[in-house]
């Protein structure tokens, strides 16, 4: 599971698929809330805020 900005949506996704050897799912965390967690606030490879769960 990645938490990155829009900018390094691309590498979470090879990243992942290198990993998991699956297509990742892309939730948009603008718009959804989860109720028993809470995403990080920063990007895991910039720092510049999270838009996107890849998982």
């Amino acid at each position: 599971m990645y938490c990155v900005c829009r900018e390094h949506v691309e590498q979470a996704i090879d990243k992942f698929v290198d990993e998991y050897e699956d297509a990742p799912d892309l939730v948009n965390l603008q718009t959804t809330v989860f109720s028993a967690w809470k995403p990080p606030e920063h990007c895991e490879w910039c720092g510049k805020p999270v838009e996107v769960l890849v998982v």
